[in-house]
């Protein structure tokens, strides 16, 4: 009985050589455990890299857009061009790729821009429930190039009612006619014929360059007058008065005078010197310092408004319609060699610099009328708005290439579809 009950009490006591196995048991499974971890983590880490490498080479999330602190990726791009481009078919799409994808760039900018700036400088912001709203009266996606897009048209909205002068605003206003004039020559002789006594109106019309700016303004304040040189005669001439000559270098006119000298022909082809220059009087003029002994290549590259002049004027292998113009072929191509034509009107090209001539009609206080008043608006808010663009730092990083990957994936898309 007692050795039973000894039996039934003991203690299994490990021997030296289970405790040895089971310690290298413990050993091996911690070094298992150790080894799977590190091979998780390994594993991880690749997968992560593998990720982020996949990120970093995945076109779609490459940044093509910054607008300050604020960056759109490629895919947020490809959205927009898909949506702004949504009514043009994939050949006019194909063709004109570069220019409906700087149309999309300039869309993004523009909102984004109009975001912070309304919020900086005016305080003023669309909620995200005017948004939502918007979407669903018009039945368009919930989605972020829709909300963006709904977003800056409600924005353009409240920005402009702060630019708004008011309904019922007045403001000193003048009433003008204007003509440009190519030379002082010509403005010379214009001058001659109002203080004659002649029609203002129909001298314009026989003497006036084709320009943007021509005629009667009609009434306008004077931060709607088209340039500075106008406005400043509009407001300083008391009414029935008309300005001397302005001369404005920058001013447009849709008529240039070219001089040709053709130095050899082959098959249907020319070479050729030109200048093209904004008005007949400078053409006479230089005209006669070549007869004079003056250097061709020398005159164009001073005095030419032609793309040609860093080359001296020269234009080789010239064929008719070369250069887009009439006028220019039916001297050129029936000249003699090594002869200087006589000045050649073309109406077909523009130029700069020209005289300014204005006629007050009346000036005063005076309600302004919508279409003024919506002008008056629409300037003001641009002129802010490019202004902060210009404090900003935004930077379009898309090029040909990236455009024309862009246009390959937005008819990609549509394709699938």
């Amino acid at each position: 009985m007692a050795k039973k009950e000894k039996k039934a009490t003991s203690e299994r006591v490990p021997t030296k050589h289970q405790l040895s196995k089971w310690q290298r048991q413990m050993k091996i499974r911690r070094l298992v455990i150790v080894a799977a971890v590190v091979f998780l983590v390994g594993i991880s880490s690749w997968i992560g890299y593998g990720f982020y490498k996949d990120y970093r080479n995945d076109p779609l999330r490459e940044v093509v857009i910054k607008v300050n602190d604020v960056s759109f990726n490629m895919e947020y791009f490809l959205d927009v061009l898909d949506l702004y481009t949504m009514g043009v078919n994939s050949t006019e799409l194909y063709y004109f790729g570069d220019y409906y994808a700087g149309m999309a760039a300039d869309a993004i900018i523009h909102a984004e821009s109009l975001r912070q700036a309304a919020k900086e400088e005016l305080d003023i912001e669309v909620s995200a429930d005017e948004i939502s709203a918007e979407l669903e009266t018009r039945g368009l996606p919930d989605d972020k190039v829709y909300r963006d897009l709904i977003g800056a048209m409600l924005l353009e909205g409240k920005v402009g009612e702060h630019f708004d002068p008011g309904v019922n605003a007045t403001m000193e206003q003048s009433h003008a006619q204007v003509m440009l004039l190519e030379s002082q020559e010509v403005a010379d002789e214009v001058m001659a014929g109002i203080e004659a006594g002649g029609n203002f109106t129909a001298l314009a019309e026989e003497f006036a360059c084709n320009s943007s700016v021509e005629g009667d303004l009609g009434w306008l304040p004077e931060e709607l007058m088209p340039n500075t040189s106008i406005g400043n005669a509009a407001f300083s001439l008391a009414p029935g008065n008309t300005s001397q000559p302005i001369y404005d270098a920058t001013a447009v006119k849709d008529v240039g005078y070219w001089l040709i000298e053709v130095t050899g022909a082959q098959n249907e082809t020319i070479d050729a010197q030109v200048m093209l220059l904004g008005s007949e009087a400078e053409a006479e003029q230089i005209k006669a310092e070549l007869a004079s002994g003056g250097n061709f290549s020398a005159l164009a590259g001073n005095y030419s408004q032609h793309e040609s002049k860093t080359n001296g004027g020269k234009l080789d292998g010239l064929k008719r319609g070369d250069m887009g113009s009439t006028a220019f072929d039916q001297v050129a191509f029936n000249m003699t060699f090594n002869q200087v034509s006589e000045p050649v009107k073309d109406e077909s090209v523009q130029t700069t610099g020209g005289y300014w001539v204005v006629k007050v009609i009346d000036r005063g206080d005076r309600q302004l009328d919508e279409q003024t008043r919506q002008q008056l608006k629409d300037k003001r808010y641009n002129d802010w708005l490019d202004a902060w663009k210009e404090n900003s730092t935004i930077e379009n990083l898309l090029d040909q290439n990236k455009n024309a990957w862009a246009i390959d994936e937005v008819l990609n898309r549509r394709n699938t579809q």
